[in-house]
């Protein structure tokens, strides 16, 4: 009987190191296919609105098309028609560029 339990505490300490090492290995999958890429998109994002000029065709989050008419630290104006109306938006409210046909 002593010796059953001499086995089962001496394989206890290397399942216990597989365990670990198992939960380390999920951490940094998760880490590289969840995190990481959130973050390079939102630096993606960031380096975008900096980047903005007056004319530029963009898309607000909300699906809004128009284009941009004058910029400020954190506002945008864009002209929606050519009649003249012009929107503010938040410039985070900015998702994207309208792509130019080529």
């Amino acid at each position: 009987m002593k010796s059953i339990l001499l086995q089962a505490a001496a394989g206890g300490q290397s399942a216990m190191i597989y365990q670990v090492l198992l939960w380390v290995g999920l951490l940094g999958v998760a880490y590289f296919f969840m995190i990481r890429p959130q973050q390079q998109k939102q630096k993606e994002q960031k380096k975008f609105l900096e980047n903005l000029k007056k004319g530029d065709e963009v898309v607000t989050i909300g699906g809004l098309h128009g284009k941009v008419s004058s910029l400020n630290d954190a506002t945008i104006t864009i002209e929606v028609d050519n009649k003249g109306t012009k929107l503010t938006f938040e410039r985070s409210s900015i998702s994207r560029a309208v792509p130019t046909a080529a």
